[in-house]
């Protein structure tokens, strides 16, 4: 009797033991899933819109799915380090030097989208390419990140050598997904998330905002005192809905400053530059205290003053603003946007073009997802849109042969964001 008892009670043990392993099995798996781990269906602005032509559930699978494409293609392990993860951007080749493999605005995306996503796997891959960020550091500021990097002739990722300072999108995409981080998983395991927002957001306000004028600034290569770049700017690194945040996470009303400065230049280019059409130039330089639109060659090549493959994310990247706390200052801008690419291909997506000049002149034949999928995300903005917005979704999801690395991972931010699935931190 007493042996029989004894083996209950051990069985008893035993079974308490097993239950507790999977319980707490259970809590793991739910808290590395995300304590909002897609699909959120967030309650964006009153009066903005989705595609109709699907269901919710229909545009949630469409975006799962489409995730698993993208790792798959571009989600990539160092050699000779399995606890890191990097996105790979030059699979067309199109990128120099040729043994390119990523950049931090490629980084950035991949933090991004694996912290609004955060599936069963996906904390496994925002540390890994939390370490690789961490592994690259800008020679100017170890917080920031390395504009690119490149594989030696050993196989091993460094960064491109004598060119290892900061772009500073990348840097603000990157702080960006450290916050979501910290609301999906919490900052209480090995990387304490929001502490290294925090890191980097300092960095940038240091090192990539040109304070004395609030000026977000091309990276932090640029000297305040340079008249030319110091002095100039990317309309595509105005991530505004990112400077709020930055601003709720620090506690620095600086970020208001540089958030104000954005929209003041988006209206200044849209009042003297683009009345007709509402299209923003790649780069923007200051003359006799005026901001507009760079000359060619001012960096990057001849369409630097144009529409083209910097500003092409710009429609997406001010409606998400709007989308999320309702700021109208971008909006007249927005709507008259989506006036004029309606008119421009007359209402068929398949005749947008990849770049215009501020005028709306195209620049280049082609169709590139690259520029079509921002105008989805803009055409939230007004009820109107709704038949344009429908036939934008159905382009955007197609596959194209000549799409890359870019077009797609756009495609898949603004998925999520279209679907109703993106959020602030």
């Amino acid at each position: 009797m007493k042996k029989r008892s004894l083996l209950i009670a051990v069985g008893s043990i035993v079974f308490v033991i097993i239950a507790s392993l999977a319980l707490v099995s259970q809590t793991t798996k739910k808290e590395i899933a995300g304590k909002r781990a897609f699909p959120q269906h967030t309650v964006y602005q009153a009066g903005t819109i989705k595609p109709d032509n699907l269901s919710q559930k229909a545009m949630d699978d469409a975006v799962a799915n489409y995730y698993k494409t993208w790792k798959n293609e571009y989600l990539k392990q160092p050699a000779d380090k399995n606890d890191e993860y990097y996105i790979f951007y030059n699979d067309k080749g199109y990128a120099e030097p040729k043994n390119a493999v990523t950049v931090s605005e490629a980084h950035g995306y991949g933090m991004m989208v694996t912290a609004i996503m955060a599936g069963s796997k996906d904390k496994q891959y925002f540390d890994g390419l939390y370490r690789f960020y961490k592994a690259h550091r800008s020679d100017n500021d170890p917080s920031l990140m390395a504009w690119q990097q490149v594989k030696d002739k050993s196989g091993k990722i460094i960064n491109t050598p004598g060119d290892a300072d900061s772009a500073t999108d990348g840097d603000m995409d990157i702080a960006y997904s450290l916050l979501l981080a910290d609301r999906q998983w919490g900052s209480e395991g090995d990387i304490d998330y929001l502490a290294r927002a925090k890191d980097i957001m300092d960095a940038i306000m240091s090192n990539e905002i040109n304070r004395s004028q609030s000026l977000i600034k091309l990276g932090d290569w640029a000297e305040d005192e340079d008249e030319v770049y110091g002095q100039s700017t990317r309309s595509s690194d105005f991530l505004l809905n990112q400077l709020k945040s930055f601003e709720e996470a620090t506690g620095n009303h600086e970020w208001k400053g540089v958030t104000d400065k954005a929209y003041a230049i988006i209206h200044s280019i849209y009042k003297e530059k683009s009345g007709n059409t509402g299209l923003m130039p790649d780069f923007i330089v200051q003359s006799k205290g005026e901001y507009q639109p760079a000359q060619a060659d001012f960096l990057e090549g001849e369409n630097d003053g144009n529409y083209s493959w910097n500003s092409s994310r710009t429609p997406w990247r001010y409606t998400l603003d709007y989308l999320l706390t309702g700021d109208e200052r971008a909006l007249p801008q927005l709507k008259r946007m989506n006036d004029w690419i309606k008119e421009e291909t007359d209402g068929n997506p398949e005749n947008i073009q990849s770049g215009y000049t501020l005028s709306g002149k195209a620049l280049e034949e082609g169709n590139s997802t690259s520029f079509v999928a921002p105008f989805l995300v803009s055409a939230m903005v007004d009820s109107s849109n709704q038949q344009w917005i429908n036939q934008l979704w159905n382009r955007t999801i197609q596959e194209q042969d000549d799409d890359d690395y870019f077009a797609n991972t756009i495609k898949l931010q603004t998925m999520i964001v279209v679907s109703g699935n993106w959020w602030a931190p």
